[in-house]
Formats: C-alpha cells, sequence, structure tokens
C-alpha cells in the first residue's frame, strides 16, 4: 500500500478534528491555516506545521483542503503562495471544502495539467461527524484515485463515490437543500408545540423516532430546547451552501422553492446578527414570526 504524507489545509469547526483523526488514523500530517495560531493545537497532537500552502506541498503527495468557499479554494491552490506551483505530479488533491460543481470541474483541469489528481470530496455531519469520525463523504472524480486515498478518506467517515469530476458537489448540494429543509420543518414543528403548550422535549422524544425524523430533530432539536445556538456548522456557511444550490437551478432553469424559501429566512437571521450562529438560529425567524418564545433566553 502506497505511503501518504497528507498535507491538510483549513483548521476550521470541522477541519481541525478532521485533521486529527487522519494523524491517529496513522498517517503523518502537516497542517496549513490561513490563522497561524490555529496551527499550534494540531502542532500539540503531532502535526507538522507549513509557512504556506506551497511548502506544505513540498513535503505531501496527498493534499485535503477543507476551506470557506471557492475562492478560498482558488487561492490555496493557485495564489502566489498555493500549492499547485510546487506539487510533484502524481499528488493527489482532496478538496473537501463545499463550493460550486461548475468551480470543481475547472480547477480538477486545471489540476491535471500539473500532474496532480482531484478528487472533490465534500463532507456532511457537522462538527459532531468531523469529532467522531462519522461524516459523510460524497466523492467526485476518478475511481481509481479514490481507491487509492480511500484508507486516508476513512479515517474521517463513510465514503460513497458520486460519479466524476463535479459529481460530489452536487450530491453535496442535494444534501444542503435536504438540510434547509429539515431545518425548517422543525422549527414550525417546535413553534406549534410551544404555542399550544406542548413540552419541547416530549415533542422531540416521540418525533424524533417517527417517520417526520432527521438528523437535524435529533441534533439541534436538543440544542434549540437549551438555548445552545452555537455553530456546528454556521449560518454564514450555510447562506454560501444555498446560493451554490441557488446557482446551480438558475443554471439548469429548476424552481427550488422551498430551498429559495429557507435561503431568504436565513438571510434575516443574518441581518439581526446570527451570521456566525449554528443554522438552527433559524429558530429566532420562527419566534419572530409566530410570537413565540422557543428557546430559554426568550424566556429570561
Amino acid at each position: 500500500m502506497k505511503t501518504w504524507n497528507v498535507g491538510f489545509i483549513g483548521l476550521g469547526i470541522m477541519g481541525r478534528s478532521m485533521s486529527k483523526n487522519i494523524h491517529k488514523g496513522g498517517f503523518p500530517v502537516t497542517v496549513w491555516n490561513r490563522t497561524a495560531h490555529k496551527m499550534d493545537e494540531a502542532a500539540r497532537w503531532g502535526a507538522e506545521t507549513a509557512a504556506s500552502p506551497k511548502e506544505l506541498a513540498e513535503t505531501c503527495n496527498l493534499i485535503i483542503t477543507m476551506v470557506g468557499d471557492t475562492p478560498d479554494v482558488e487561492e490555496v491552490a493557485l495564489g502566489e503562495h498555493g500549492f499547485l506551483h510546487a506539487a510533484k505530479p502524481g499528488t493527489v488533491w482532496a478538496d473537501m471544502s463545499t463550493i460550486s460543481p461548475d468551480a470543481t470541474v475547472r480547477l480538477a483541469r486545471t489540476a491535471a495539467e500539473k500532474g496532480v489528481r482531484m478528487l472533490d470530496a465534500p463532507v456532511s455531519g457537522g462538527d459532531v461527524g468531523a469529532r467522531n469520525g462519522t461524516l459523510s463523504i460524497m466523492v467526485g472524480g476518478e475511481a481509481d484515485v479514490l481507491e487509492e486515498v480511500r484508507p486516508v478518506l476513512e479515517t474521517m467517515g463513510t465514503i460513497v463515490h458520486c460519479g466524476p469530476a463535479g459529481a460530489g458537489q452536487t450530491v453535496k448540494a442535494c444534501n444542503q437543500i435536504l438540510c434547509g429543509l429539515n431545518l425548517l420543518g422543525m422549527v414550525e414543528a417546535m413553534a406549534l408545540a410551544k404555542k399550544s403548550g406542548v413540552d419541547l422535549e416530549k415533542m422531540l422524544e416521540v418525533t424524533t423516532r417517527g417517520a417526520g425524523g432527521s438528523w437535524a430533530l435529533s441534533n439541534l432539536g436538543p440544542r434549540i430546547v437549551r438555548g445552545d445556538l452555537a455553530p456546528g456548522f454556521s449560518v454564514k456557511f450555510q447562506q454560501k451552501d444555498l446560493r451554490i444550490v441557488l446557482g446551480e437551478a438558475e443554471r439548469l432553469q429548476l424552481p427550488l422553492l422551498g430551498t429559495a424559501t429557507v435561503h431568504q429566512l436565513l438571510r434575516s437571521v443574518q441581518a439581526h446578527g446570527g451570521d456566525e450562529d449554528g443554522t438552527h438560529a433559524l429558530v429566532r425567524v420562527m419566534e419572530q414570526l409566530g410570537r413565540v418564545s422557543i428557546t430559554p433566553r426568550n424566556e429570561e
């Protein structure tokens, strides 16, 4: 089996746990993060640190990117200090960020011109999945390349090969539609229960086991009951993902009414200062629209 020296770029809420799980899986890891002090924690658990993405590529034959948006991916790959300037032919690049499928196809072509084989491998599962190594990893790109790096990716979660370059990002867009609509269904159900005088914990106990259950209901519903709106995945990044979804829908002339509604409701969360809150802060909009107090903060 090939020996992989893994370079991991992006130590945010999810990336810091994902990189640590790769290390726990027995693979050497070198990290780089735009905010340099976030590399200190990684150094404590055994990672090497790099001064730039380009420096990272000089010693790594598998480069994983987990950054915010398409421009961020382009910068760490192609910018002045981008890793594609130093990556050796045969290097594999797995982009685990969530960006547009079109951009992914374009970046895969650019990487191939430099002898670098790219997979798009966005993930779902939030901070909990990242910590526990139980992310859902949806992969686009060549199947034989995926098989080469599968042992590394499996340290972070479960893998499904979705098709050629860009297919992973398309499936992630589908996932974000479902996440958004599940969020909306959850806060509407909680509003009805609360305004009707039903205990929210009892409602969650029943509905999480029924046909209406979802990951959001099981994992985010209890956080709402506690008044904990800390981000496992932030409103800011969910909105970025929904913009990608709606952009693809426009290109395909596909009406996505529910997704557009969630996007606008989350815009209201942002307008009230909730950009960095978890996506379940959507409950705040429901409280305002329905004149109902759902979270403990509103009952003080």
